[in-house]
């Protein structure tokens, strides 16, 4: 639930910086210096990637969340060690492990969205954020 309140916090701190930089963007345009207009028109553009990465973020998260609780539903996500790094990580040996099961079972069922979402998991718990992005980003696609 912790996480959840940090996403609306930041999505809402967003939507402001996005609507000050905006208008920003509109008293500059509005200068009709060539100087000003130009940044109004680069403070336009920025604020409109700002919104797509909230966009697309928001979405890969929700995506998540909803796999994960139907694999939780069936029971079937990875069960965690008895013993954690003080982060949260998984232990060097048993991320070498977990990896080598759960890569193994995906790179077997490449079609299969609860393996993908599997790895990914286990790769977050091993620290590997880029590959268990991509492991999910895969999950989610092969669930649509």
């Amino acid at each position: 639930m912790g996480s959840r309140i940090g996403v609306v916090v930041m999505a809402a701190l967003l939507v402001l910086y996005i609507a000050l930089v905006g208008w920003r963007a509109v008293v500059l345009l509005g200068s009709g210096q060539v100087i000003g207009v130009t940044m109004g028109v680069a403070l336009l553009v920025m604020p409109l990637i700002g919104a797509w990465a909230l966009v697309r973020e928001l979405q890969f998260g929700l995506a998540a969340d909803r796999l994960g609780r139907t694999l939780d539903a069936e029971g079937g996500m990875p069960q965690a060690p008895a013993e954690l790094r003080a982060n949260g990580h998984l232990l060097p040996e048993d991320a070498d492990r977990l990896l080598a099961e759960y890569g193994g079972a995906a790179t077997a069922e490449p079609e299969d969205w609860r393996a993908q979402y599997r790895l990914g998991v286990v790769q977050d718990a091993a620290g590997r954020r880029k590959d268990a992005r991509a492991a999910i980003r895969a999950a989610i696609r092969l669930a649509k």
